[in-house]
């Protein structure tokens, strides 16, 4: 057993597998972690995906740096309650991933809004998301309009 734990590669934490260059498989695993993590609306746990120099434009938002990454996050979670996001694959090539996305929420009023949009990803070696910039537009919906449940 011990043997085997030895054969590894040291424990890395700055690697966020699946790296780089993708394949459609592993385009696919990124785009699901991603999903995965953002649904848990921990800005910290979602944070360790990205750079700590990340440069992301966020609708006309623009944010540079893990800890400025954090501090968006839990405004907008703050704000949008309930959150629920569905990520969808449109595109790879080597390093960088097109995706489309959609999400619900509603606000301290109980309006409730599906946002939708794209986003441009580029990821380093390490497989950490470097570059962000994502298109949103929001729609108010009634409850009963819900898709994500």
């Amino acid at each position: 057993m011990w043997d085997e734990v030895l054969a590894q590669p040291p424990y890395n934490p700055a690697l966020r597998a699946p790296v780089p260059p993708f394949t459609l498989e592993t385009a696919l695993q990124k785009v699901q972690l991603a999903e995965n993590a953002w649904n848990s609306r921990d800005p910290e746990k979602v944070s360790l995906a990205y750079t700590e120099d990340t440069e992301w434009r966020n609708r006309t938002e623009f944010i540079n740096g893990r800890e400025a990454v954090k501090a968006f996050l839990t405004r907008k979670w703050e704000k949008e309650l309930d959150y629920k996001l569905k990520k969808e694959l449109w595109g790879f090539r080597e390093n960088r991933m097109a995706v489309q996305f959609n999400y619900e929420w509603h606000d301290a009023a109980g309006q409730w809004y599906r946002s939708y949009g794209n986003e441009l990803w580029e990821f380093d070696e390490n497989g950490l998301m470097r570059k962000r910039f994502a298109s949103i537009n929001d729609l108010p919906i009634q409850a009963s309009e819900r898709q994500l449940v």
